[in-house]
This record gives structure tokens, C-alpha cells and sequence, in this order.
């Protein structure tokens, strides 16, 4: 009997001392698994599109302007409808009692000020895309309106100035507004992990996890990364083209990559260095 409870006493010494050496070891860092039914998927359809444009440029071309001229004339009153719909919703949202909703812990305190949080905001919402279409925009609209848009020059100069705020007015604040509050609210509130998909827990429930999950996932992937190269491309056409006015360089594919290279890197260091440090 008592070796038995000597070799208890042992194993339960070994055991504590087992708990107690798990306990002060720093913990596994493993990094984030590839979800592969997300990224597999988004990876096949951007490189399928871009070895399209790149193998046959001209038919691509035609076929893009084809649907772009399609989705334009069958919805336009959509995109127009929806905003609109944002903007109410942002609005409703503000001002009622789910404005009060803290999107974190009820203790939690802001993490920057008023005033960088807007600079921040400003500055990742519209860039330079304002600089640039501020101007140019109004007077593209103005010198080639849209279908079915005619009038006198006075209506002409008013229909290209309300289809410019339409873009670049609270309406695209508004469109800014709702996927923001959804990300903040299940990513912070609902401490959901940070994917689009968790936007739409409350509709899809448990599917959220599953097949639609990733389907959700793979379309916002897929359209961030185009919108995200939209605005690289045009950000530097512009560049190009004022390096030519101010006789720096010559607005040529070589002078648009090294752009493109220059920007990239400025750009990784700020997200790598995170937002209180790299966007601020």
C-alpha cells in the first residue's frame, strides 16, 4: 500500500510539474491556414482574366465595353435606387437608438481622435481619385452625358454635376458607411473573424461557415482585388500624365511601371506597419 501511494503522489508531483511547465512556455504561433475553397477559387478566376485581356487584348476590350454598355442601360435606376436606399439607412441608423451601439467592448475608448480618424478616412475613401476627378469628372459629364441625358448647356452643366455627386458625395460615403458598420459590428462587437461573410450571420446563420460562406468571400476578394487595380491603373495614368507636364518623364509604359513598383512598395510598408503607425 504504501508503494502504491508513493508512486501516486509521484505521478501527481510529475503532473503538476507537467501543468506548470506547459503554463510558463511561450505560446504556438501557427500562421493563419489558406482558406482553400476561397482562395483556389479567387486565384483562378483573376489569373484566368487577366491571361484573357492578355492573350487576346481586342476581344476583351469589346467584350468589356459590351457588358459595361449593358449593365448601364439595364441598371442604371438600381445603382441609382440602392444608393439612395444607403444613404437613408446610414441616416435611420445615426439617428435612432442603434446609433448608441458601441462597435467593441463597452469599455473600450477610441483608439485615434476626431480629427485623424477623418483624416484617415478621408485619405483611404478618396485619395486621389478626388484630386484629379473633382474637376475632370463634372466636365467629362458635361462635354459627353450620359444616354438619354440632353438639354441646354445650363441643364447639361446641372446633370453632370448631380451625376458627379452621386459618385463622389454622401451617397458613396453612405455605400462606405454600411460595409463599414457591418465589418466593425461582427468583427468587433461580435469578435467574428475578419471576412465579409460574417456580415451576413444574421440572414445565412450557420451557412455563413459553409459553401455560401466562401462563395460570399470569394466574390468580395475577387472584386476588391479588380477595384483595388482600377484604382492603382488610374491612379497612375494620372501620375504618368503630370510627370509629362512637368517634363519629368514620358507617360510610357516603362515610366507607368516603375510608378506602379514605387507606389506598391509604399503601399505594403504602410499596411505591413499597420494603421496606427503606416496610415496615420
Amino acid at each position: 500500500m504504501s508503494s502504491s501511494g508513493e508512486a501516486q503522489n509521484r505521478d501527481a508531483a510529475a503532473s503538476t510539474v507537467s501543468d506548470a511547465t506547459d503554463a510558463a512556455a511561450p505560446p504556438h504561433r501557427s500562421l493563419p491556414p489558406v482558406q482553400r475553397w476561397v482562395f483556389w477559387p479567387a486565384a483562378v478566376i483573376v489569373i484566368a482574366f487577366v491571361a484573357f485581356t492578355l492573350i487576346v487584348p481586342g476581344v476583351a476590350e469589346s467584350l468589356f465595353k459590351a457588358v459595361q454598355t449593358g449593365i448601364v442601360n439595364a441598371f442604371n435606376w438600381y445603382y441609382v435606387l440602392i444608393a439612395a436606399v444607403f444613404v437613408a439607412f446610414s441616416l435611420f441608423l445615426g439617428f435612432s437608438k442603434f446609433g448608441d451601439i458601441k462597435l467593441g467592448k463597452d469599455d473600450d475608448e477610441p483608439e485615434f481622435s476626431m480629427l485623424s480618424w477623418f483624416s484617415l478616412l478621408f485619405a483611404a475613401g478618396m485619395g486621389i481619385g478626388l484630386v484629379f476627378y473633382g474637376v475632370a469628372e463634372p466636365l467629362t459629364h458635361f462635354v459627353s452625358p450620359r444616354p438619354g441625358v440632353s438639354g441646354t448647356p445650363e441643364q447639361l452643366a446641372q446633370a453632370a454635376l448631380g451625376q458627379t455627386y452621386l459618385h463622389w458625395g454622401v451617397h458613396a460615403w453612405a455605400i462606405y458607411v454600411v460595409i463599414g458598420l457591418a465589418l466593425a459590428y461582427a468583427i468587433h462587437r461580435r469578435h467574428r473573424p475578419i471576412s465579409i461573410r460574417w456580415t451576413l450571420e444574421p440572414l445565412l446563420g450557420k451557412r455563413v461557415e459553409g459553401g455560401w460562406g466562401h462563395l460570399i468571400d470569394v466574390i468580395a476578394l475577387v472584386g476588391t482585388l479588380f477595384g483595388v487595380a482600377t484604382s492603382l491603373g488610374l491612379g497612375v495614368i494620372q501620375i504618368s500624365a503630370g510627370l509629362d507636364v512637368a517634363g519629368i518623364a514620358d507617360p510610357n509604359e516603362a515610366t507607368q511601371v516603375v510608378v506602379i513598383l514605387i507606389i506598391s512598395v509604399f503601399v505594403l510598408a504602410s499596411v505591413l506597419s499597420g494603421v496606427t503607425k503606416g496610415m496615420k
